[in-house]
């Protein structure tokens, strides 16, 4: 089972950005006040919990109580922020993000275990 690393600050985001040079990263961004949030997280759980693609390194971001590091993922990967959200970096850049309720453990299978 893949487990989600807690990101809170900016040198945890650059390095999550270097390491996208060899494996890609899942980052999810969660509001802990929004029940689609929670929903989409509960989503991100199961997926991790059956099989996740290893080959990936999956991060948060607390939108709320981390919201610096919100707002750099987002102005560092040119991707609007929404919450819930996932983006998927590979080699520093955004290759596929998704929101609100396309986030989904099926999304997510179909997206990410064909890498």
């Amino acid at each position: 089972m893949a487990t989600m690393t807690k990101m809170t600050t900016d040198e945890q985001l650059l390095h999550a950005l270097k390491i996208s040079d060899q494996k890609a990263v899942l980052l999810f961004k969660h509001s802990t006040r929004c029940p689609i949030s929670t929903r989409a997280y509960k989503e991100v759980q199961v997926y991790l919990q059956n099989e996740p693609n290893e080959k990936i390194d999956y991060v948060m971001i607390d939108v709320i109580a981390d919201r610096p590091i919100s707002d750099a993922a987002a102005a560092s990967l040119n991707v609007k922020h929404e919450s819930p959200q996932v983006i998927l970096v590979s080699q520093g850049v955004p290759v596929w993000h998704t929101s609100h309720s396309n986030i989904t453990t099926e999304a997510l299978r179909d997206k990410l275990d064909s890498l």
